[in-house]
């Protein structure tokens, strides 16, 4: 197997953000580019291990202001790449059930109408109504939006890829990058296990690898892996059609409908850092009986699949865009658990950026990576 030797962009990661990034290169007519993955097939990493869904519901304008981005750009999709991406509309119900956790959402969804988001507070009541087969004895409200919901990760990866390969792109799997090469600060090119590619730009859009791929070049980028893991069951034939992404959010548990059946998974407070995707069998049992005493009806169901993938976590739960030390070094990485729903939009604010030398769609600068040395980090409480 050979690779190319040069390339004008090199795009590290084949996972949602790197093939959305190849896409929107390709758009503005720039082809002599590579896009390497280091599994067999694309969008297998964190973005295949992911829950799916996509939501306008966050605790910050920025990422409101991606999702305001992102989600249409699904929603266009199909017709713009002829992938269908099963986007289902499902809505998210987030619960609250203590007194500092609702007065944040309280703030959070007159933030969102403010911008123009159709999120709408609950009371008790209307949580209760919304989902009556689940046991919420202990809500205080809800947050919910009906325009929240799912899509295929698969789907999405790969739309992007195909599109970017007819227009010529290159597209490289089974290729793992172990090691960048600078030149007086410069970026000037990658070394993989199938040999150099020489490159004055090089993208790092590895996720939960980001920070490894970082230290190549000594280079530090806070991003750390965290696993995260769920499950799906058999046939639920009680839940109904328009059972809602519903999150537990004290709890940081969450359900959706998974065809017939049910998708739920649980993040663990004491999860230590790390690379590991297997499933942690201990702490799915906690998973397990916290679903079931929400949702009563899951005692009649079996499982059907359970695996784990990693969330890409930085230290303010924001993304990472635009430059590094390193010239021609750029990042699109530390999505926090909501990079899938915000893959759309940064694909193309960093296609922008390598093209035009700023973000044009909407500004990101203030997510660079300077900000962690320059105290200028901000907090997205709306991470489950």
């Amino acid at each position: 197997m050979t690779i190319p030797k040069t390339a004008d962009i090199v795009i590290i990661g084949g996972g949602v953000m790197g093939a959305s990034t190849l896409y929107h290169l390709t758009l503005r007519g720039f082809n002599n580019i590579v896009l390497l993955e280091k599994d067999e097939f694309f969008g297998q990493g964190a973005t295949g291990r992911c829950a799916g869904g996509v939501r306008y519901q966050f605790s910050t304008p920025i990422n409101v202001e991606l999702s305001k981005h992102s989600l249409p750009m699904l929603e266009q999709f199909k017709h713009e790449t002829g992938q269908d991406i099963d986007y289902r509309k499902c809505g998210y119900l987030f619960v609250l059930t203590n007194k500092i956790d609702d007065e944040y959402f309280s703030r959070n969804v007159q933030m969102q109408n403010k911008l123009g988001v159709d999120t709408v507070r609950l009371t008790a009541d209307q949580v209760h109504a919304l989902v009556p087969m689940m046991h919420f004895p202990d809500a205080i409200s809800g947050s919910f939006n009906q325009n929240d919901g799912l899509v295929d990760p698969n789907g999405v990866v790969m739309g992007y890829v195909d599109a970017a390969l007819r227009k010529g792109a290159k597209v490289e799997s089974k290729t793992s990058v172990i090691g960048l090469l600078v030149d007086h600060n410069k970026i000037s090119g990658v070394q993989t296990d199938l040999g150099e590619i020489s490159s004055p730009v090089v993208i790092n859009a590895a996720g939960p690898w980001s920070a490894q791929i970082g230290e190549m070049a000594g280079l530090k980028i806070p991003v750390t892996p965290v696993r995260r893991q769920m499950f799906t069951t058999s046939k639920l034939p009680d839940l109904p059609k328009d059972f809602p992404f519903v999150i537990d959010f004290a709890q940081s548990l969450y359900f959706h409908r998974e065809g017939e059946g049910l998708l739920s998974g649980m993040s663990n407070p004491n999860q230590l850092p790390g690379f590991d995707q297997n499933v942690d069998e201990s702490f799915e049992l906690v998973n397990l009986d916290a679903a079931i005493s929400r949702l009563p009806m899951l005692e009649k169901a079996s499982m059907v699949s359970h695996w784990a993938g990693l969330y890409e976590i930085t230290p303010d739960s924001h993304p990472i865009f635009g430059k590094t030390p390193i010239d021609g070094f750029l990042l699109v990485t530390g999505f926090s658990g909501h990079g899938f729903m915000h893959g759309p939009i940064a694909g193309k604010l960093i296609s922008e950026y390598v093209l035009d030398g700023h973000f044009s769609t909407m500004d990101v600068s203030m997510l660079d990576l300077a900000r962690f040395d320059e105290g200028r980090s901000i907090k997205e409480y709306n991470v489950v």
